[in-house]
């Protein structure tokens, strides 16, 4: 029989920083969820994007580095920013008990600044866990290779790294599914991804986790994969938690982890039995030394649905570099760049909390409201024809 703890911790102070476009628009849809007990921190190089970030935090790093035009898809720019910020990041990140870190690899601002911020979160003794995900292989092989240098890079600075692989969206999502939707499904996991750990200690529940118990499971314990699963019904528990297990996004069995986080999300109707049934399924596959800690969070926007979470941790490098060995060549780069740009709806400029002088600039748009949602390389396109 499996114990459940209703305890509450109040104290810890968690702190979510998105860093880049991608980190950027995943903090916006966890904001537009609703996530809370969070405090929100967006993080970029380009002055631009940055004033569309609905975080209540909003700094632009590298701000004389770049001119506020961002990193131009080089890391080592990215990196460079937090050098010259480095004193602005350390202020808002004081007094955090646990720090995501949130980026999309293969840019320039994700891949660059994302290591360093977790390294300076992680110094000023935070938990320091990082959600990342890989590019879609029809991204190129430039943003591929600039992907697996930054993740090596988070791996070295965070407790533990959480790694979305973006092409394993493509066996979630309908195959008629648009580009566009694809971008949005990987800000959502990396959402996910970040929730799902975060409810369990700031939102009250059926079941709630101590900060320590997850410091415990996720401290110093390298790699970490998630799977998800969705179940309506009758047996919604067990069909929800065995999609998780069997989720496209986790890649490999759970018995090759030292750790587990489960999370149970529900309506008003979720019963204590229904997450007893999950919870046991998710022990029943794993391997008896493996140190499982779960709870459960009620969302009353749910009505029939349930959600399982699972989060593995404790994953060596040599296993995770097999799991993602590429089962076929990667796409090579085509001459244009797939930079992601940030994908969010046209609102009013909030007030950004400038730590360091803003340069000036344009703000007028000459793209549509609609065309924000079309990634940069079609977006040039566009423009060259209309100049022939």
């Amino acid at each position: 029989m499996l114990e459940f703890d209703t305890s509450m911790d109040q104290l810890a102070t968690i702190k979510v920083i998105g860093v880049g476009g991608g980190g950027n628009n995943a903090v916006n849809r966890m904001i537009e969820d609703g996530v809370v007990g969070v405090e929100f921190i967006a993080v970029n190089t380009d002055a631009q994007a940055i004033k569309q970030s609905s975080a209540a935090i909003k700094m632009q790093i590298g701000s004389n580095l770049t001119r506020g035009l961002g990193a131009g898809a080089n890391p080592e720019i990215g990196r460079k920013a937090v050098e010259e910020s480095k004193h602005h990041i350390e202020e808002v990140l004081k007094g955090a008990d646990m720090v995501f870190v949130t980026a999309g690899m293969g840019g320039g601002t994700g891949t660059g600044a994302a290591p360093e911020i977790a390294r300076i979160a992680r110094k000023l003794g935070a938990l320091t866990i990082g959600v990342v995900t890989r590019p879609f292989k029809f991204e190129g092989h430039k943003r591929a290779v600039n992907a697996e240098s930054g993740i090596s890079a988070m791996r070295e600075a965070v407790d533990t790294l959480i790694i979305i692989p973006n092409d394993r969206l493509l066996e979630i999502v309908d195959k008629k599914t648009p580009m566009i939707e694809a971008f949005r499904e990987a800000d959502n996991v990396l959402r996910q991804g970040v929730q799902g750990i975060s409810d369990l200690i700031a939102v009250p529940g059926l079941i709630n986790l101590d900060f320590a118990d997850v410091k415990t499971v996720m401290s110093h314990k390298g790699t970490a994969l998630m799977g998800i699963g969705i179940a309506e019904g009758r047996n919604r528990a067990t069909e929800a938690a065995e999609k998780a297990l069997n989720s496209p996004l986790l890649e490999t069995s759970i018995n090759g982890a030292h750790g587990v986080i489960m999370n149970i999300t529900g309506g008003n109707n979720l019963s204590l039995f229904e997450v007893q049934e999950a919870a046991e399924i998710v022990a029943s596959a794993s391997n008896e030394e493996l140190n499982m800690i779960f709870g459960s969070v009620i969302n009353e926007n749910l009505t029939d649905e349930i959600i399982v979470t699972v989060i593995a941790t404790g994953f060596t490098e040599k296993e995770e570099t097999e799991v993602h060995k590429p089962s076929q060549p990667v796409i090579e780069e085509t001459r244009h760049s797939y930079r992601r740009e940030q994908r969010i709806q046209y609102q009013e400029p909030e007030p950004i909390i400038h730590f360091e002088e803003v340069l000036e600039y344009d703000e007028h748009r000459e793209e549509s409201e609609e065309s924000e949602d079309i990634p940069a390389f079609l977006r040039n396109r566009r423009k060259r024809n209309r100049s022939f």
